[in-house]
């Protein structure tokens, strides 16, 4: 038997496709372990990556994919992964799992950067002792193949809000392009005070993972009400970025694109309804509560490479809250230019 190998994932198809399959049928892998992440976040970004992985006898026996963050504003890391609520190491072997740590930590050391992000979803003896923080959870359920025992699992009082919106007149349908999305979406982040992402960076979502990428947008008399863009991945379909005018409140429109993206996964065979990230004490925490998802709390670690602490790029820190309300103030048509030269920092 051949010794583990340390090894750089480079452009090679056959290499990439390699790596996919790993992800696919590793336990352990998310989609934001996919190969075309790198791709997506060196083109839509600017950042670095290496996305390392161990070889032994020819087969991959585990994953890392980093990026390099570095801002005037928000310091210098490694994150595993940025853009991504998942990530870190993946793959079930402890020794090769080590070595991608230890490379992860060497790199840091190599490049300047003061801490190391893994974005686990679950506790690893390669993070242990390293800082954490209580600050944000998954929402995650299975669904039934039955879509009036999915509805039925929905507390009484947002089963009341769903009837309301079948009644307004709202048609949900899926788009290739990402215009209707960008235009529901920008005008939710910026009601919220955060910067948007760039038009850019859906765009190669879309192109880089295709029909496992889908662009879900809900209308109520051929005018966008709320959009959402969700990614599939197993038996799992994942809800990532949405949001909607001001108006979708009014007619349930947010929760009617739900409710209809709930359903196509059921036609899709998915099994796992995954709402997301969330940060505690927030808006959008309550509202998946409100649909009968439990929180999760999920354990982040940092290495901290001489920084005292962990990094705090929380909206609900008391230091943003005055650039949140001065960016709320903000003509939307401004926002949506200088946002994203902001928002590509706060991965």
């Amino acid at each position: 038997m051949s010794m583990p190998a340390l090894r750089l994932l480079g452009s090679d198809r056959a290499e990439r496709c390699r790596w996919d399959a790993f992800v696919q049928q590793a336990a352990d892998a998310t989609f934001f372990h996919r190969s075309g992440w790198q791709t997506v976040i060196e083109e839509a970004f600017g950042h670095r990556t290496w996305f390392y992985y161990v070889e032994q006898d020819g087969e991959i026996r585990a994953i890392l994919p980093i990026a390099e963050m570095r801002s005037r504003l928000f310091g210098h890391g490694l994150v595993s992964l940025p853009f991504c609520v998942y990530g870190g190491v993946a793959g079930s072997c402890r020794a090769s799992r080590r070595i991608l740590v230890e490379a992860a930590q060497s790199l840091a050391c190599r490049i300047g950067a003061r801490h190391l992000e893994l974005r686990h979803c679950a506790h690893t003896a390669e993070s242990a002792g390293w800082a954490q923080k209580d600050l944000y959870y998954t929402f995650r359920k299975q669904i039934s193949a039955d879509n009036d025992a999915n509805f039925a699992a929905i507390p009484r009082k947002q089963r009341a809000v769903l009837r309301k919106s079948f009644t307004c007149g709202l048609q949900s349908r899926v788009e290739d392009d990402t215009q209707a999305f960008f235009a529901a979406y920008s005008a939710s982040v910026h009601h919220l005070g955060t910067p948007v992402l760039s038009p850019r960076y859906f765009q190669l979502l879309k192109k880089e993972f295709g029909g496992d990428c889908e662009i879900r947008v809900i209308s109520q008399q051929r005018k966008t009400m709320s959009a959402v863009l969700s990614f599939y991945f197993r038996d799992e379909v994942l809800p990532y970025y949405g949001g909607g005018i001001a108006a979708a409140r009014g007619c349930g429109a947010n929760d009617f694109m739900y409710w209809t993206l709930m359903q196509a996964a059921v036609e899709r065979g998915c099994a796992v309804f995954d709402f997301g990230r969330s940060k505690a004490g927030t808006g959008a925490f309550d509202f998946k509560k409100n649909w009968g998802f439990s929180a999760s709390p999920l354990p982040y670690a940092w290495w901290l490479n001489g920084q005292a602490e962990v990094p705090d790029l929380n909206p609900l820190n008391p230091r943003y809250q005055l650039a949140i309300r001065a960016w709320r103030r903000m003509p939307l048509s401004l926002a949506n230019v200088i946002g994203p030269h902001i928002a590509r920092n706060l991965g």
